[in-house]
């Protein structure tokens, strides 16, 4: 095997190339969860029912599933920092279009701009950061960038909510397309190889998928599914709950992200991913049970730490498994195909979670009640996304000394 030194890479896990992602990382992921808290709430402020927030909620993966058959070609045949700022000023666009929407029509618009520049950008960034890491750390690394998610996770919903407090929601909106535009020039500046562009901008199945990571990557749809109707429903269904500063779940979440995913990170590197992935999984399972009881602050605190040791924990270790599965230069395509699963998860989970609530109300239950239900079934797609893992695992790369 090639060594790391030998190939031109840095041993450690904080190079130069790293330091820079990880920081675009950051404050992009700030932008984005002041945002996607932020849409469901304005939703129903403009007077959306429950299905009508799970479908605005959903919007954006309608438009980052039709523009994955273009990702992969287009991040081998264009400079990645270019294609990363395009998206970003997307992104920005989508940002101006929730700023200036007085109607759902509009903040559906902004809704599929959004979801142009998400189709892109998490692809990309995910491998930016995989190519900067040693191969022999690609777990605990991967686990460490995650933790830009973390900290934004921390700080953007909550900031979102005080900011609407202060100024209101469109200039709340205006402050995210500031944030994002700061992005757009650091990924701009980033450094990046131009690619040989052999054989031309071609789409091509195996440009867009990656058969190698189809099955973990039909694992992150349960779970995103799963994961979208926390981001989607937990503040409506905190204020139905009576609690204040219901923004703090994110905070706790966060917090404990903080601290599982490097340590998850090298547990996953010294024993494998399979020892650590089912234990995550079930600790998932059991916080959808623990929101669904939540009737007051400290419940939803300790909700939102129990999931951060279930999906804070479960994503990594998969996006690691896509990168194990392919080799370094088709880590693009595997990146764009475990992101096609989260896409997905995302169109259809929030729809069918408001379609859930909408029914519970209609035959005379609360809203409360209705939130509580979907909670609970919302477990479902965890347990399959368990099944699914314990059927395949002999087949996957899972020891820590696997490569």
């Amino acid at each position: 095997m090639t060594s790391n030194k030998a190939a031109g890479k840095s041993s450690t896990i904080w190079n130069r190339a790293f330091i820079a992602i990880f920081i675009i990382n950051v404050i992009l992921n700030l932008g984005q969860f002041m945002m996607n808290t932020l849409v469901p709430n304005f939703a129903e402020h403009l007077g959306a029912t429950a299905v009508l927030v799970g479908m605005v909620s959903s919007m954006f993966a309608v438009t980052a599933l039709g523009v994955r058959p273009i990702v992969g070609p287009a991040t081998g045949y264009f400079r990645n920092n270019r294609l990363l700022a395009a998206a970003v000023g997307v992104i920005v666009l989508a940002f101006i279009c929730y700023g200036l929407s007085d109607s759902i029509a509009m903040v559906v618009a902004g809704r599929l701009f959004h979801g142009m520049g998400m189709g892109f950008l998490a692809p990309l960034c995910l491998s930016l950061a995989s190519e900067a890491l040693p191969g022999d750390k690609i777990a605990s690394g991967i686990g460490v960038f995650s933790l830009g998610q973390a900290l934004a996770t921390a700080v953007g919903p909550t900031l979102g909510l005080e900011l609407v407090d202060t100024v209101g929601y469109h200039a709340t909106f205006f402050v995210g397309a500031a944030l994002m535009a700061i992005v757009l020039v650091l990924a701009w500046r980033l450094k990046a190889t131009t690619p040989s562009r052999e054989g031309g901008f071609r789409i091509s199945w195996d440009k867009i998928v990656a058969p190698e990571v189809v099955l973990p990557s039909v694992i992150m749809f349960f779970l995103a599914s799963a994961y979208s109707c926390i981001n989607s429903f937990v503040l409506i269904y905190g204020k139905e709950s009576g609690v204040e500063e219901i923004g703090l779940f994110f905070t706790a979440y966060a917090v404990c992200v903080l601290f599982t995913r490097p340590f998850s990170g090298k547990l996953a590197d010294k024993y494998g991913l399979g020892r650590i992935l089912v234990p995550a999984i079930l600790i998932f399972a059991l916080s959808f049970i623990l929101i669904s009881f939540a009737r007051s602050l400290p419940m939803f605190l300790l909700s939102g730490a129990v999931s951060a040791f279930g999906y804070g924990i479960c994503q990594p270790i998969v996006q690691t498994l896509c990168m194990k599965l392919v080799p370094q230069e088709r880590r693009g395509v595997a990146g764009n195909t475990n992101y096609i699963g989260v896409d997905i998860g995302y169109l259809i989970a929030p729809s069918v979670a408001g379609a859930i609530v909408t029914a519970v109300q209609g035959k005379g239950g609360s809203a409360l009640a209705g939130y509580s239900l979907m909670f609970q079934i919302m477990t479902i797609p965890i347990f399959i996304a368990l099944l699914l893992f314990l059927w395949r695992r002999n087949r996957l790369p899972l020891s820590a000394t696997e490569e």
